[in-house]
């Protein structure tokens, strides 16, 4: 009995030791604030084209205004030739409406891959007819990519806006810090879609990419074309800061992808906080304006009037509405 007393009395005053020694948590009022950072640097990659549709290089920060809802924003980040890897998605049109030009574009596409890709490049090949398949992963593997656009085969329909959803939703799970494009091949045509414009339209946009359309117009007059889609196309290509080409013979194919792949590799990169913050949700509108500087031999700037500036217009802010 005395024993058990003893360990009691131990234990007892081992505890209260204890007690004693450990650092005590402080009020909740008294504790360090914690600090929560949030990033909201808003990128934008804008191409600078003279009269002839050439890239300007080399313009200095001073030469670029960014706006936000009409409110002039403090460029943080500017890039005048980024070097930000891509991640690209190259979406083929195999419907029967471009049935004659199909091996055209296999060797076109091919040609493209060989150039755009780049080490640290990543790009997945699509094709679409009634439905959208992803042929390969991204992938920097240029053999097996280009081997993937050899062995497209011609399709019936045609799911253009599901092709394009797919594509941004895509690029949109893509890791941060890297260029998002979408190069889509096709006549314009739309018919098997289960999406909508809309939605293709604000996939893209959410995806942050942009959108480069190669049309080939296997016809040449609009009454046989499939205008709606070429309008449709023209909208989202605007908003997201890309381009559209037309491609009236198969022999412009392969000289209008390498004018996508100069483009890329000539754009500047400007990055600014949005002031005032905008609210969770919202669209907000960008507008990037270009002023060239005169030459160092004393000559006139090129008049802003014979430019061309391209930049995605709007962002959607993080976070729900």
């Amino acid at each position: 009995m005395k024993r058990l007393t003893y360990l009691v009395a131990v234990v007892a005053m081992c505890l209260v030791s204890a007690s004693a020694q450990a650092p005590q948590a402080p009020p909740r009022d008294s504790q360090e604030p914690r600090i929560r950072v949030e990033v909201n640097l808003v990128s934008v990659l804008v191409n600078v084209l003279d009269a002839n549709g050439r890239p300007i290089a080399d313009l200095p920060k001073e030469a670029f205004e960014v706006y936000e809802e009409g409110v002039k924003q403090a460029i943080e980040v500017f890039e005048p030739e980024t070097t930000l890897p891509l991640d690209l998605t190259l979406l083929v049109d195999t419907s029967l409406s471009t049935l004659r030009e199909l091996p055209f574009q296999r060797e076109a596409a091919a040609h493209f891959i060989r150039q755009v890709v780049r080490p640290g490049d990543r790009l997945a090949v699509y094709e679409f007819t009634d439905d959208v398949t992803q042929l390969t992963a991204f992938s920097a593997d240029v053999g097996a990519l280009q081997a993937a656009v050899r062995s497209i085969q011609a399709g019936t329909g045609t799911a253009l806006y599901d092709a394009v959803y797919l594509a941004a939703n895509a690029l949109e799970k893509r890791p941060g810090g890297r260029r998002r494009v979408i190069v889509l091949v096709t006549d314009g045509g739309e018919s098997t879609s289960r999406l909508t414009f809309e939605d293709a339209r604000r996939a893209a946009i959410n995806s942050e990419a942009l959108l480069y359309t190669l049309l080939v117009r296997v016809v040449k007059g609009e009454g046989g074309r499939f205008t709606r889609g070429e309008h449709a196309l023209l909208t989202i290509t605007d908003v997201t800061g890309g381009a559209m080409y037309a491609v009236d013979t198969t022999a412009d194919l392969e000289p209008t992808f390498d004018r996508v792949d100069r483009e890329l590799r000539t754009q500047y990169r400007l990055g600014y906080y949005a002031n005032p913050r905008p609210p969770a949700g919202a669209f907000r509108r960008i507008e990037v304006r270009v002023t060239p500087p005169a030459a160092a031999n004393g000559a006139p700037p090129v008049p802003p009037g014979e430019l061309a500036v391209r930049y995605r217009k709007g962002y959607l802010a993080a976070g729900a509405p």
